[in-house]
């Protein structure tokens, strides 16, 4: 597939521990695109909130998210491709982010809470405490088919994750 067929931006998303950043750094490797984590997007007043194990409400995200999209329509006008990880768990965060734009894809990493909470366990230094996964989970609303998702299980290694997230790319799987 021609680098101009596929989407200027691919979002990564997923609750927290679902493996956004390792998925879209491997997939920013073989595709040769820039990765960037949504997480370094957040003010210090957010990332100070969900460390002290507080979840955050729809007025922290809205100014994260804009930024997100910012640096997403950054590097579509100049023409550059980029991956970010970002959980994008509502609908309305995802419309902020992707608008009316099909050259920005979504891929969501799909996976159990139980899977995901193990995962979580043994993590370590990221600000976001296990105990917030079950309000990310309250939280998500799954992207349903009119958002064309790409969606993959993350019960698998990193390596067979990203050759199905390329699979989809190529199989033309676009947003009209």
């Amino acid at each position: 597939m021609a680098r101009s067929d596929l989407p200027h931006a691919l979002v990564i998303m997923g609750v927290s521990g679902s493996g956004k950043s390792t998925i879209g750094e491997a997939l920013g490797q073989r595709l040769g695109w820039r990765f960037e984590d949504g997480d370094s997007f957040h003010p210090p007043a957010n990332v100070a909130k969900m460390s002290a194990g507080h979840p955050l409400t729809d007025e922290d995200r809205w100014p994260w998210l804009q930024a997100i999209a910012a640096e997403i329509a950054r590097c579509r006008t100049a023409g550059q491709h980029i991956i970010i990880a970002c959980s994008a768990l509502k609908k309305a965060y995802r419309d902020i982010l992707v608008g009316d734009r099909n050259d920005v894809r979504m891929v969501y990493l799909q996976g159990s809470q139980e899977l995901i909470g193990e995962r979580m366990s043994h993590r370590e230094g990221h600000f976001m405490p296990p105990g917030l996964l079950a309000s990310q989970f309250a939280t998500l609303e799954p992207p349903g088919a009119a958002e064309h998702p790409i969606a993959v299980s993350v019960d698998a290694p990193v390596a067979a994750i990203v050759d199905d997230i390329m699979q989809q790319l190529h199989a033309g799987r676009r947003c009209s």
